[in-house]
């Protein structure tokens, strides 16, 4: 437990003095602004960079967006061969998650290639054992080789699979949660 407690204390001392660094930072900077107005002299201020593209807003319906998308993912679907595992498109969507071995999908590691590990899309569904507890089952959709051998083309289209199946799976759910409060708002004396 102290050992835990100390680690908290490590870890919220180092935060505060990054506080206090960023603070002294931004008024040094505020510092250079001022004196650079006052000598006329113009200082370019250089911006951190982002490792992701703003997201660009249109003027798409709910529908154009999802239909667009669904597009996709037919035509990677087709492209990446995940026919030859599951030759039903529409069965892709009854798979509960689907997720990436080999290339990092998290906002710190995104589009990274791990070294030594096989690349294949991993379509994830819940089956229940000869106790009839549900436990979860991973099926491979595509298998892509070595990490290291990746075309970076070919990367961008798993990539993009997976993502743009996750998308559909989230309009999915939207579509299942629009159903259920159209439900609950008919007025009616019971809900079924």
């Amino acid at each position: 437990m102290s050992s835990s407690l100390d680690k908290l204390k490590a870890l919220t001392s180092r935060l505060e003095e990054k506080l206090v660094q960023k603070e002294t930072d931004a008024k040094s900077d505020q510092k250079e602004v001022s004196t650079d107005k006052k000598a006329a002299v113009s200082k370019p201020v250089k911006k951190k960079s982002t490792t992701h593209k703003p997201v660009k807003k249109t003027n798409e319906s709910y529908e154009q967006i999802r239909e667009k998308n669904i597009a996709r993912v037919k035509t990677l679907y087709e492209k990446l061969k995940i026919f030859e595992k599951s030759p039903d498109f529409d069965n892709i969507f009854m798979y509960k998650a689907m997720n990436l071995s080999g290339i990092g999908l998290k906002e710190e590691d995104f589009g990274e290639v791990r070294e030594g590990k096989y690349i294949q899309v991993i379509a994830i569904t819940y089956e229940p054992d000869k106790n009839g507890k549900k436990r979860a089952k991973n099926i491979s959709l595509g298998y892509f080789g070595k990490a290291e051998t990746l075309d970076t083309v070919l990367k961008n289209e798993i990539i993009e699979f997976v993502l743009r199946w996750r998308y559909e799976k989230a309009f999915q759910n939207v579509e299942h949660y629009k159903d259920l409060i159209a439900r609950v708002e008919t007025p009616s004396d019971t809900l079924f």
